[in-house]
């Protein structure tokens, strides 16, 4: 199996500045690239496919050596790194087509760039209980914190700037089969806007998102930064501490995704989820000027909700641990999960008195409306799975508190 183990680095100020420059003549070789294949696009256009002529990934590349001898600082750049950023280009615009890639723009664009040889790159060395160095082309030895073994060879190297810190990525080869199915059972989660993740046996997973304080600090920052002037230092140091809010809370969502995909997938045996469309969810409401959209601001504060749960992310981490823990997960339709009642099947609107209160008309079943749906999520995973079966229902009752996972203290002074 391919892994990637990440770590952060500790670059000196002149390997730095080298790096910030790799990834911005990287940027612009992609932007340069897209701008190409958007104009062929267009010339294209009418034609018949024995006639359309569209630039590929070997005539760029042959393009870019080409320009290495009029434009100088191309020649700054390690080709393969360049040669890396026209494949990934060709690659989604095979997948998206050229207008469905997007220009990267200087500030909203993680800069990265990758060493795909792996014969170029040196040895992985431990130099101290956290302390680990590699040697990489034109960027000389570099150091990072040894968090983790790397447990397979190395198979490319990407480097990434995340906010203040830059990143080593390790793609490795474990030299392992793909483990067999664990043969344990099944659940089903139902993911919302107010809690994030709920569980068919009653678990709920919390703590993602923007707290109220980093929401004040940054309406604060962002008042700030409209009186400053563009350019000027001040406001540099304004937008540089609105990232820093911004990449707590992508860590903080990224931490759950992790934790909650590796609790689930290792204590089951299949996961079935909403086949949900994140993308069509959060569309914008706001129309056009013949038919402009109605509730446009309330759609948007439901539109951000969304996005700060994380649905996506939370999908794909549940593929990777499941793949990598003997897990399958299974999507299932999404119509009508909330309004099913687990126990008779009955749908009905009013079914769903509130958030969090779920009591069907039909037979008198209450439980928590969350919990609920997850049990409707999983009866319909197992029929999609070939497994089968009946979904035992929560016992009928008044809807009543979920069981959280309890905090890392706690857990820690319980095993002490």
């Amino acid at each position: 199996m391919l892994l990637g183990r990440r770590y952060r680095l500790e670059l000196e100020v002149d390997q730095g500045a080298y790096a910030e420059r790799v990834a911005s003549i990287c940027r612009a070789v992609w932007n340069a690239a897209l701008d190409q294949r958007r104009i062929a696009a267009q010339l294209n256009r009418g034609r018949t496919a024995d006639r359309a002529v569209w630039p590929s990934f070997v005539s760029q590349c042959r393009e870019l050596a080409e320009a290495k001898q009029t434009e100088p600082w191309l020649a700054e750049a390690p080709a393969h790194c360049l040669q890396q950023t026209l494949r990934d280009l060709d690659t989604a615009c095979r997948a998206h087509g050229a207008w469905g890639v997007h220009f990267r723009a200087r500030y909203r664009w993680a800069p990265s760039f990758r060493f795909p040889d792996a014969q170029q790159i040196g040895e992985v060395q431990r130099l101290g209980r956290h302390v680990g160095e590699v040697k990489l082309p034109k960027l000389g030895r570099v150091r990072f914190r040894f968090s983790r073994k790397l447990g397979g060879e190395v198979r490319n190297v990407t480097i990434q700037r995340d906010g203040r810190h830059w990143y080593i990525t390790f793609c490795i080869e474990d030299h392992r089969a793909a483990p067999a199915a664990n043969g344990l059972p099944a659940v089903g989660i139902d993911r919302g806007v107010v809690m994030p993740v709920a569980t068919s046996d009653g678990q709920c997973f919390d703590g993602v998102g923007m707290r109220p304080g980093e929401q004040r600090r940054v309406r604060h920052l962002q008042q700030r930064l409209a009186r400053q002037q563009q350019g000027s230092n001040r406001r540099r140091r304004t937008v540089r501490a609105i990232g820093r809010v911004y990449e707590r809370v992508r860590n903080r969502r990224a931490d759950l995704c992790h934790q909650t995909a590796h609790t689930l997938t290792t204590e089951h045996g299949l996961v079935a989820v909403e086949d949900l469309r994140v993308k069509h969810m959060t569309a914008s409401a706001r129309g056009t000027v013949e038919q402009p959209g109605r509730h446009v601001r309330q759609k948007a504060g439901l539109n951000r909700s969304i996005l700060d749960k994380a649905w996506g992310r939370l999908r794909t981490t549940l593929e990777w641990h499941g793949r990598k823990n003997g897990c399958s997960v299974v999507a299932v339709p999404a119509a009508y999960t909330s309004q099913t009642c687990s126990r008779c099947k009955h749908v009905a609107a009013e079914s769903r008195e509130s958030q969090a209160d779920f009591c069907c008309v039909a037979c008198g079943y209450q439980a928590n409306a969350d919990v609920n749906a997850a049990n409707t999520i999983l009866a319909l995973g197992l029929r999609a799975s070939g497994r089968g079966g009946q979904v035992r229902p929560l016992p009928s009752g008044p809807a009543g508190p979920m069981k959280r996972q309890p905090p890392e203290r706690e857990v820690s002074r319980a095993a002490a």
